[in-house]
């Protein structure tokens, strides 16, 4: 399949990553928060190598949006990787207490270390990373029980730092999404782009749209699209089928069509569909 490039400059992306590496050095725990649909592709390269040794939880959100069957398997894989992922539903707020349990746990070790010195304990500083657009803000209203920061289906709601208490036992620090300057894979842009982790202003939505027909094809949901617009989408590229459901449909307006197919994988109307399979072990 032809990869379509993506490039994105957003001003204020530095700006942001120099402010989360300098609070970084002030946190006990990192949550960060992946989109199930595509947990590699939404993995920020740098950001282990920002934490170094600080413990990190891993959160998958947007569970209700792959299927069982895959959720297990991707619970398999990362536990063959001595990771332990949690799976979240913020927006329904389920898995939220596992998440929460687990961020107090690997902040004990931190409290052990002040009563050995014989300082008082504190609440954990968990930090929540991600990009922009994979639901740090509706885990975060969920992990305090109301609504304390800004949440809506599209990239870049937060943009300031700010610390909110959880509880008596743990104050977590709402970061801006933050992007890598470039990634080196432009089928994870794509991806990202697909599921609206990222800004719109950095793509095309006929170019996406039409990648997001050859994903589905290859993983063997082309059914799911052939059953929504009747029409095969399994002998020709995706931008002929753009091309093709645009002339039947919309009077060959393909920036429609693009639209509504982005909507309909991105908000579930065409079922629990993931972009992206745990690699085989080997």
């Amino acid at each position: 399949m032809s990869i379509p490039s993506i490039q994105w400059y957003p001003g204020h992306i530095a700006k942001a990553e120099r402010q989360l590496k300098e609070q970084l050095k002030r946190v006990d725990v990192v949550l960060e928060i992946l989109d199930a649909r595509i947990p590699l592709a939404s993995h920020h390269p740098q950001i282990d190598e920002w934490i170094g040794d600080k413990p990190k939880v891993l959160v998958l959100n947007r569970v209700d949006m792959i299927p069982e069957a895959v959720k297990h398997n991707w619970l398999k894989w990362y536990q063959s990787q001595q990771l332990q992922p949690y799976f979240t539903n913020a927006k329904q707020g389920k898995g939220i207490k596992a998440v929460k349990s687990a961020a107090q746990t690997a902040g004990k070790t931190m409290n052990q270390r002040r009563r050995n010195r014989g300082m008082r304990p504190r609440p954990v500083r968990a930090v929540v990373i991600g990009f922009p657009n994979v639901g740090k803000s509706a885990l975060i209203n969920r992990l305090v029980g109301k609504k304390v920061v800004a949440s809506e289906r599209r990239a870049g709601v937060t943009r300031q730092l700010r610390w909110v208490r959880i509880s008596d036992e743990i104050e977590l620090l709402d970061a801006p999404g933050v992007i890598p300057w470039k990634l080196d894979h432009q089928e994870d842009a794509v991806k990202l782009a697909i599921c609206e982790d990222i800004g719109q202003a950095s793509y095309d939505n006929q170019l996406i749209a039409a990648a997001a027909v050859e994903f589905l094809v290859e993983l063997d949901f082309g059914n799911i699209l052939e059953s929504r617009y009747h029409l095969d989408p399994h002998s020709v590229t995706g931008e002929a089928y753009i091309y093709q459901l645009g002339d039947r449909l919309y009077q060959g307006d393909r920036e429609r069509v693009a639209r509504q197919i982005l909507y309909d994988f991105r908000t579930g109307n065409m079922g629990a569909i993931p972009l992206e399979l745990p690699p085989l072990s080997n």
